[in-house]
């Protein structure tokens, strides 16, 4: 309430919170609560803060005029203590606070933990003790001091990696190429081996097909003997 230009009226507060209105609903029986804190009361009981009337959820209804007349009082910013004069309708306020220049904002300097105004900002980075490493503000990851960063063109360098990245994809395809002929060659020449061993187990085999054992040479040679001893008798 203390941010407001003037103390609002007390139909702009909420019952449960004492605090001016936000996004108001209205209940059956007229009374009138921020929906957040008339939802924290109904989890628990299911009775008006007010009256004590049986409240149904559904049957709440969102005050849309009553919020627009709200969002026209006037409000001082919040960093008033820090030397903000501004003041300017509720519903503004959060435009105002994203260019305050009073808005405290932590340093972006990597390791820096100074929080300080948008104002005081850029002269807190020029002596930051922390500035001489930041990152690259055009977000190609590269982490810099002052006086690099004001030198540096990160396309360049992003082209540089690039072509290295290139170089180095050469590199290794020509190597893999080199080693797929080597896997060939080695294969070609196994697959020869292979059919020179299956022609000399081949010729091996039909060699022993044709020679005679010991017990066929045997018989072949009593058989003579037998004949030539009947002739001699005849």
């Amino acid at each position: 309430l203390n941010l407001f230009a003037s103390p609002p009226d007390c139909k702009f507060l909420c019952s449960i919170c004492h605090a001016v209105l936000k996004r108001p609903v209205r209940l059956p029986c007229s009374h009138i609560f921020c929906k957040k804190c008339i939802l924290q009361w109904l989890a628990r009981q299911n009775t008006c803060p007010c009256c004590r009337k049986e409240v149904k959820r559904r049957k709440m209804v969102y005050v849309n005029k009553l919020q627009k007349t709200i969002g026209h009082l006037k409000v001082k910013c919040k960093n008033a203590e820090a030397g903000c004069l501004v003041t300017c309708p509720l519903a503004h306020r959060k435009g105002h606070q994203d260019s305050c220049p009073f808005e405290p904002i932590a340093c972006p300097n990597e390791g820096c933990s100074a929080q300080v105004s948008r104002g005081t900002l850029a002269e807190h980075r020029q002596h930051c003790q922390q500035g001489g490493q930041q990152h690259c503000p055009l977000g190609c990851g590269a982490t810099l001091g002052m006086t690099e960063l004001a030198h540096y063109n990160c396309y360049l360098k992003l082209r540089e990696s690039w072509s290295e990245r290139q170089e180095r994809s050469q590199r290794l395809l020509q190597g893999l190429l080199r080693r797929v002929r080597r896997v060939h060659r080695t294969s070609s020449l196994i697959r020869k081996q292979l059919a020179q061993l299956s022609h000399l187990l081949e010729d091996n085999a039909m060699r022993e097909a044709n020679t005679p054992t010991e017990g066929s040479v045997g018989a072949e040679a009593w058989g003579v003997q037998g004949q030539g001893s009947l002739e001699i008798e005849g």
